[in-house]
């Protein structure tokens, strides 16, 4: 599964910085706005000691991790909206994300430009939610000017459907509520799904501090940021961008000497690429031998056709059965042998839920 994450947030809060440690690789980070004006997109692999342990028992030709696409978009302006600034580009970048990664800046730096005169966490999310809810707003009014007619003169019920699901939209947009936090059942989901709103998407706050607060965990603007998020069940990641553009550098002894050494405990990046893959509910299930030892993505409450059909489309056409065995019972017996000399290996159907950490062989037939 392709999943796509996009950094966002106003010009010089720390974006390409933050960025720049994802991907490991420098892309401009200049001190004024619009820096970035193309999208710079970067894949980063998600760190699994589960994948490790199976490569080691394995000893395969090839390993393939999960990965996970991160996009640095253009610094938001107010009025992005309406067009301003890079307004229309953020806007249109955003839309192709998965998950949204608003990087908020909680650090005072006299020699770093703020574009708002000075540091306001809240003030800054206000105004990139006020731009993307001004947008979605947009598409649901001209779309009712379009839709309102026809349904109530032909009575069509999937036409009065959509209707009645924009009005609830636009009655919460116009109260500042993001879609996201509004509740609808599966069908209503799908009709929104069509529209590629904006504040749809799943958020994740980053709080980027300065190298002291990122030692103690917080300060008083990152408080303040998880209050907010809070509110609205969102989560927070507080980290320091700068100290992660250095720390990914260094190679990986290397780096958890300088963890310890300015009193980190875990990198700031992982817990943000954790907590990312577990907003958009994913989770992982493994192939492994000889050839290849491979981590896949699946959603969580997804069936067993359902996830063969990410290996190959003809995996999920002609499923039969999967074999399956637990990472825990794996490691626990300590080959694939034993695993099934203690009946832990297991053969599932097509009503299987596939579980996190499942080794996964797939019995198909086209």
């Amino acid at each position: 599964m392709a999943l796509k994450a996009g950094i966002v947030g106003l010009p010089n809060v720390g974006k390409s910085t933050l960025f720049n440690a994802i991907c490991k690789k420098h892309i401009l980070a200049a001190n004024y706005p619009f820096a970035t004006i193309e999208p710079n997109v970067g894949v980063v692999t998600i760190p699994d000691t589960r994948l490790d342990y199976l490569v080691n028992l394995y000893q395969p030709k090839s390993i393939v991790p999960n990965t996970f696409e991160f996009i640095d978009i253009a610094g938001l302006v107010s009025g992005a909206s309406k067009g301003e600034g890079l307004g229309n580009k953020f806007l249109a970048h955003i839309r192709e994300v998965d998950a949204i990664v608003e990087v908020v800046r909680c650090f005072d730096d006299e020699n770093i430009t703020h574009v708002e005169g000075k540091t306001d966490p809240i003030r800054d999310i206000e105004i990139i939610n006020t731009e993307l809810i001004l947008a979605d707003l947009d598409i649901v009014i001209n779309r009712l000017g379009k839709i309102e007619k026809k349904a109530e003169t032909t009575k069509d019920k999937e036409a009065i459907k959509e209707v009645n699901i924009l009005r609830k939209i636009k009655d919460a947009l116009e109260k500042s509520i993001p879609i996201r936090l509004l509740d609808f059942d599966e069908e209503d989901l799908l009709i929104i799904k069509n529209f590629n709103f904006l504040t749809s998407k799943k958020v994740i706050y980053v709080a980027n501090v300065d190298e002291i607060s990122a030692s103690v965990g917080d300060n008083d603007y990152s408080l303040k940021l998880k209050e907010y998020a809070e509110k609205e069940n969102a989560g927070v990641v507080v980290m320091c961008a700068k100290l992660e553009s250095e720390l990914a550098m260094y190679q990986d002894e290397e780096r958890q000497a300088f963890l310890k050494e300015v009193g980190i405990t875990n990198s700031g990046l992982d817990k943000l690429i954790f907590a990312t893959y577990d907003l958009l509910g994913l989770a992982t299930f493994f192939t492994a031998g000889a050839d290849e030892c491979r981590a896949w993505t699946f959603k969580k409450g997804m069936k067993a056709p359902k996830c063969a059909g990410i290996i190959h489309s003809d995996f999920e056409k002609g499923f039969i059965k999967a074999e399956v065995m637990s990472f825990d019972d794996l490691e626990k017996e300590g080959s694939e042998l034993k695993v099934k000399e203690n009946g832990r290996l297991r053969l599932e159907g097509k009503d299987y839920l596939m579980q996190d950490g499942d080794i996964v062989y797939f019995r198909f037939n086209v």
